[in-house]
């Protein structure tokens, strides 16, 4: 069977391409890896009329075809070998029409493959506003390509796209043959001609390439690899000599068609991007602003997602008895209701939290503030000997740890990028947002300051601000201890400023909450069965002693049948096999405020933060059978035994909360640091080092606080 045909979209960073392929391809898309890589890669099929179905993927934006980062990488790869299941039959690009001629470079070179292309001129609002006029008629001609104007924002454009596609496909993908932009010396030329005697090429650039980075493509054997190499060497080939002669006459090449067909009048200091900029990122009120709207996103977190919470907090309760009280009474019913569903409720309930951290975020990224924000505090970094460029990474940590460290690869400079690895896990990711939930709805009371921010919101900011601090104190150690060479810098673009597109947006919430509770509820599910299990049986007849014990206390002191119960059911966790490993290590919690309970929470959380949430939803519907309660109040009314007071008191929940927040309480991330260091010494320190720090961290709080 014939495989589909396929559809790259490709264009520079921030040239709205993203935007571009949720238009064509609607909600039917799904995210996965490109092969071999782990570098995130959009695809959906969708259907193309009289032309049928078509795969069409979202690529990693880059900047041209001598990559740099990692994920421009991935584009150079694909584009270099014929033989790649990604690579394309066509490509639409997108170019920045408020920035036509630095996007045009890329698209270019891409010509030049042979690769049969359309030229999409997005942003045509932002370019009418701008009154930047295209002469498209002899802009398509001169360049020999398809160009059509798009509005990736609001669909405009759209169409004639999905027709220009179409007559494209029909032609079964023959391209006309044009005439090369860029025109290579004669030894040049003598070397393409010998690499495409060794290796299958499709056109002479995708030779030059090969002769560029050939060390770095997989899909080449040895012995081609060292033919290439004594090519080069009999020819003498300079890289960085070739590529900077290619690259100026591209340039020269592109501004005459410029000059010829477009008309850009110049930026003025009325232009609402430079006069927006003149406030966002100024030094005083830049840093003021951030904090602003990190305020308000704290204050988001907790305000709009009460009435959600509350609400599937009660459902999972409701469900609980419900289920009990029709099922019969029976081990398997207590799997599924104080072991699966107690379980899973306890992270479910956070999907309101989740989904409002990610789109006020992917409404700052649309908006084109982000960027700004890394440009705001790259000074700040580089004194503690991070590049600017982990302020991605940091920024990103917010979300989540893994793809942070991920996106250090865009770091050349190795102790830059090793120490951006080694603090990354200190910001606080979305994964610890139930766990403070809960704990910040103990510890600190519903106050209003100024009539409209809550304490619980300010302390939330807080932590987030000490994790911050916590990451630049950790580099300035690795700045002194580490031997490196000298900082790197900072190169970004700024996009212009634009109202987001809220098709995106949604797209980005659901596939982050869809993927929370997809990665998040297959490690629930596994360690609610296995917590189940160690909390309902014991060592011998340690659970008949339990049970004998309770009701005598029970008996002596005249306790309700519903006390009783709840006794017995308290009594026989202890015993259990999870209360023998809690009473085990509750000696070294014990001066940080936990008792066992928590502790069989702070073992099973190494396999994810959140699981916090859920082992103590477990443990505390299996230790009570009173089953209208909410989770939250169960754990509100826990007394300990020696005090007589809550065991979620203020020090207790304070020591947690700073536990948490500097614990490296995640085995993905720990798997990611080895894959990325090629080596487990740096995650073994990097756990050593942040365990020491949460637990003296902890002890100090609760020490001062009780």
């Amino acid at each position: 069977m014939k495989s589909l045909l396929r559809i790259a979209i490709i264009g520079n960073p921030n040239s709205g391409k993203t935007s571009v392929f949720n238009k064509l391809t609607g909600l039917n898309q799904k995210t996965g890896n490109f092969p071999g890589v782990t570098v995130d890669k959009k695809s959906s099929i969708t259907t193309i009329e009289s032309v049928g179905k078509v795969h069409v993927i979202d690529f990693p934006g880059t900047y041209s075809l001598y990559p740099t980062a990692y994920d421009e990488k991935v584009v150079f790869r694909v584009l270099s070998n014929n033989h790649d299941p990604n690579y394309p039959d066509l490509i639409i690009y997108i170019a920045d029409a408020t920035q036509i001629e630095r996007h045009l470079l890329l698209f270019n070179q891409i010509q030049d493959l042979g690769i049969p292309c359309i030229l999409c001129l997005n942003m045509e609002d932002l370019a009418k506003d701008r009154h930047i006029n295209v002469n498209i008629n002899k802009f398509s001609e001169l360049l020999s390509t398809s160009v059509v104007w798009i509005n990736g924002r609001t669909g405009a454009g759209v169409l004639k796209l999905k027709q220009k596609v179409r007559h494209m496909l029909e032609l079964n993908s023959k391209d006309p043959a044009k005439k090369a932009f860029y025109n290579p010396d004669t030894n040049t030329q003598q070397v393409i001609e010998e690499v495409k005697k060794t290796v299958d090429c499709k056109s002479d650039f995708q030779a030059l390439l090969i002769a560029h980075h050939y060390t770095e493509l997989d899909f080449l054997s040895n012995l081609q690899k060292d033919s290439v190499k004594k090519i080069l060497k009999e020819y003498q080939f300079n890289p960085l000599k070739v590529q900077v002669q290619e690259t100026m006459e591209r340039y020269s090449r592109l501004q005459n068609v410029l000059l010829s067909t477009v008309i850009e009048p110049p930026v003025t200091e009325n232009n609402r991007t430079y006069l927006a900029d003149k406030i966002l990122t100024h030094r005083l009120w830049g840093p003021l602003i951030f904090f602003g709207i990190l305020l308000l996103l704290f204050q988001a977190i907790f305000s709009w997602a009460e009435w959600p919470m509350n609400f599937i907090d009660n459902t999972v309760s409701i469900v609980k008895e419900f289920l009990n009280q029709r099922l019969p009474h029976a081990w398997y019913t207590s799997l599924l209701t104080d072991g699966l569903i107690a379980g899973m409720g306890g992270i479910i309930i956070f999907i309101p939290q989740i989904a409002i951290l990610f789109l006020m975020i992917s409404f700052l990224e649309e908006l084109g503030y982000m960027a700004r924000a890394v440009y705001l505090f790259d000074r700040l970094m580089l004194r503690f000997g991070l590049n600017g460029r982990s302020i991605v990474a940091l920024v990103s940590g917010a979300a989540c740890a893994i793809p942070a460290i991920m996106s250090t690869r865009t770091i050349n400079n190795w102790k830059e990028r090793l120490i951006t690895i080694m603090v990354t896990p200190l910001i606080s990711c979305s994964a610890r947002l139930p766990v403070f939930a809960v704990l910040i709805a103990f510890a600190v009371p519903q106050k209003q300051f100024f009539g409209f921010v809550s304490a619980q919101a300010l302390v939330l900011m807080g932590l987030y601000l000490l994790g911050i601090l916590a990451a630049l104190a950790a580099a300035l150690v690795f700045k002194k201890i580490l031997k490196g060479g000298e900082s790197s810098f900072l190169l970004i673009e700024l996009p212009e400023y634009k109202f987001p597109d809220w098709k995106n947006v949604f797209i980005t919430v659901r596939d982050k909450v869809i993927s929370f509770v997809h990665e998040a509820g297959k490690i629930i599910i596994v360690i609610s069965v296995v917590l189940w299990v160690i909390s309902s049986f014991g060592p011998g007849s340690s659970m008949e002693t339990a049970t004998s014990e309770a009701e005598t206390i029970a008996k002596k002191n005249t306790y309700t049948p519903d006390q009783t119960n709840n006794l017995i059911a308290s009594k026989k966790i202890e015993n259990s096999y999870a209360g023998h490993l809690g009473k085990f290590i509750e000696p070294v919690i014990a001066p940080l405020g936990f008792d066992w309970k928590i502790g069989i929470a702070l073992i099973t959380s190494f396999a994810a933060r959140e699981v916090f949430v859920g082992t103590m939803s477990t443990i505390y519907s299996i230790g009570s059978n009173d089953n209208t309660s909410t989770m939250r109040e169960k754990m509100a009314q826990e007394i300990n035994q020696k005090t007589g007071k809550p065991v979620f008191n203020y020090a207790t929940s304070f020591s947690l909360l700073i536990f948490y927040l500097f614990a490296m309480q995640c085995m993905s991330t720990i798997a990611v640091v080895r894959r990325e260091t090629g080596t487990w010494k740096w995650p073994m320190i990097q756990l050593a080092y942040m365990s020491i720090l949460a637990y003296v961290s902890s002890l100090i709080v609760y020490q001062i606080l009780s």
